[in-house]
């Protein structure tokens, strides 16, 4: 069955199993969320709801975005997405979908915004080696080294692992185990890392595995 809902990265710590056994886990605020928009077959050609999630200043949202919340009559969201959803037509605009929509022991997909590390090099984008710090080496230790070869291929292959951005990109981490749900603070912890900051939003849905 698929479910989705929005929440806010928390940060890291670690529970015990029934055995004693540490398991790392990432503790997300998923929701509460609130039904925003209703797609239908008849009038999209698809099933499917858009939810939003944190309160919001009116100041800070556009004039087309406030136009959503205003038609629907409901409270304004800072945060926005569309999830399809199995039972999405029986969902009805003003509905409101917490953390027990997951239960513990469901896998799960998380997607969320890497950390932006800026214009990084080799090294540290792609764990490239470095030359020996010794003498003779040059003021190269921790650069690419040869590329166009010379008129054979004399040029760059496509795909060249280089320097540039690394991180502030869209990552899904497949298959996370739920290890723990408080309904009442609507908070899901999952075992292992999501991508982001502590802080940063992540959208949690039913596994494709």
């Amino acid at each position: 069955m698929k479910k989705g809902i929005i929440g806010k990265k928390l940060g890291m710590t670690q529970v015990f199993d029934e055995n004693g056994n540490i398991i790392p886990v990432t503790v997300i605020e998923a929701g509460p969320c609130t039904v925003v928009q209703k797609k239908t077959v008849e009038n999209d050609g698809y099933s499917a709801v858009k939810l939003g999630f944190s309160d919001v200043a009116e100041r800070k949202l556009t004039k087309p975005a406030k136009g959503q919340f205003a038609k629907a009559n409901l409270t304004l969201k800072k945060y926005l997405k569309e999830f399809k959803l199995d039972d999405a037509e029986n969902m009805n605009v003003g509905d409101e979908i917490k953390a027990d929509v997951f239960e513990a022991g469901e896998y799960v997909d998380v997607t969320g915004i890497t950390k932006g590390r800026g214009f990084s090099g080799v090294i540290k984008r792609w764990g490239s080696h470095r030359l020996r710090m010794t003498h003779g080496t040059g003021p190269v230790h921790r650069q690419a080294g040869s590329m166009g070869a010379n008129s054979s291929p004399s040029r760059i292959y496509k795909n060249k692992k280089m320097a540039g951005q690394y991180g502030n990109e869209q990552v899904t981490m497949l298959n996370l185990n739920v290890v723990k749900i408080d309904v009442e603070k609507n908070i899901i912890a999952v075992k292992g890392a999501v991508p982001g900051a502590k802080g940063g939003i992540v959208f949690i849905r039913s596994t494709v595995k």
